[in-house]
């Protein structure tokens, strides 16, 4: 020992030489690498998204004919009930089309009712009395003639007897012709029926323009928008409501395109309004657009909310927490000991024999921290976790039990 503290050159050669052989022992027993096992689990795959409150029946409400606005009875957020006053235009023109409508069906009517007791009755004592004449002028003129035969008329009575006779037929004929048209088929009376269904068309036609002044609420919902004011002359087509119709309220979110392959119609959301975070309610998946998105890559995605809170409002901002695949008891892997995880052929390092072996692992599901390995592993394989270092398959390691 004294010599070597004599001779330092010599002590320093000897620490070298010990380095180098401690760098070939490492060497040869390779790199320190970290490994984990795959382990049994229960697993779920997520699909988290922000979404929105969708409105299912969106509700414009429009004027239908022009004219002054006299009320408005609804604000921006209040609910109204079916039947509900929204907006009344006013209503004096279209009152007066209706009094005067009502006195055309009136005068009709009583114009049809005439021709049934009366005019009936006129046309049939007008033909007796036609015939009654007629009778009469046939038997003057039978009487003339044979006063003329004796020589004891002229001619010219016996002309005027002929005339009479002619006169009475066609008065005749006439009355018969009153008598066929004021009968119930006749054309006095179509002509009667078809002036009493115009007018009460007339009439129909000017209630509706008048009921078109009151705009009401057709069923029960919620005022969203608000663009009347009382003394505004709207025209026709100008929305002046929009509403959100009452009933079961949907959640609507666009997913990446990727996760198209995990959705089911049926499937289950938790979904809480990132106003009032605290409140989570549950949503089923019933719809899935047929196309995608094609400037961002996603798919539009509808939930129902059954019972919906009464916090939950139109156009609503929402984090959607939606369950697209259940694995009981998977055999799982962290990501981060998988490689090649976003290629066709996902693989991993599994220490055997003290060197890196390449196996090749079918994947399953992705849940939170865990991937599924359907085939590939066993659950007493050590898998290498990736820390950067490039590994050669065949490549002699030892395993860090240290830091595992």
């Amino acid at each position: 020992m004294r010599k070597l503290l004599r001779r330092p050159g010599l002590w320093i050669a000897v620490v070298l030489l010990g380095a180098a052989i401690v760098v070939v022992v490492l060497r040869a027993r390779g790199p320190a690498v970290r490994t984990t096992s795959a382990v049994r689990r229960d697993l779920e795959q997520h699909v988290i998204a922000s979404g929105r409150v969708w409105v299912p029946a969106r509700v414009q409400v429009s004027a239908q004919v022009p004219g002054l606005v006299v009320a408005v009875g609804a604000v921006v957020g209040q609910r109204v009930k079916a039947g509900s006053l929204l907006v009344q235009i006013d209503d004096a023109e279209a009152q007066a089309a209706v009094e005067q409508a009502k006195a055309a069906v009136e005068q009709a009517s009583a114009k049809v009712e005439q021709l049934r007791r009366v005019g009936s009755i006129v046309a049939n004592e007008g033909l007796r009395q036609a015939e009654s004449n007629l009778e009469r002028a046939l038997a003057d003129l039978e009487r003339t003639s044979q006063l003329a035969a004796a020589g004891a008329a002229t001619p010219s009575a016996l002309d005027d007897a002929r005339r009479a006779v002619d006169i009475a037929s066609a008065q005749r004929n006439a009355a018969e012709a009153q008598q066929i048209a004021a009968a119930p088929r006749g054309a006095d009376s179509r002509i009667a029926w078809t002036a009493l269904r115009q007018a009460e068309a007339q009439l129909a036609g000017a209630n509706v323009r008048l009921a078109q002044t009151r705009l009401v609420a057709l069923q029960d919902a919620t005022i969203l928008e608000r663009a009347v004011e009382v003394g505004d002359v709207v025209q026709p087509g100008r929305t002046l409501l929009v509403m959100a119709a009452e009933g079961a309220a949907e959640i609507v979110f666009q997913p990446d395109e990727r996760n198209l392959a995990h959705l089911r119609l049926g499937q289950t959301a938790r979904v809480s309004p990132d106003a009032f975070p605290q409140q989570v309610f549950d949503a089923e998946l019933h719809y899935i657009a047929p196309s995608i998105d094609p400037e961002r890559g996603s798919v539009e995605v509808r939930l129902r909310v059954p019972e919906a809170p009464p916090s939950l409002r139109p156009d609503m901002t929402v984090s959607v927490d939606l369950t697209v695949a259940t694995r009981p008891q998977a055999l799982t892997l962290t990501p981060d000991a998988l490689r090649g995880a976003t290629t066709p052929t996902p693989w991993v390092f599994v220490v055997e024999a003290g060197r890196v072996v390449r196996r090749e692992v079918a994947l399953g599901i992705r849940g939170d921290g865990a991937v599924e390995i359907t085939s590939g592993l066993e659950e007493s394989d050590e898998v290498v976790l990736t820390d950067g270092r490039q590994l050669r398959a065949g490549e002699r390691v030892r395993v860090d039990h240290e830091v595992r």
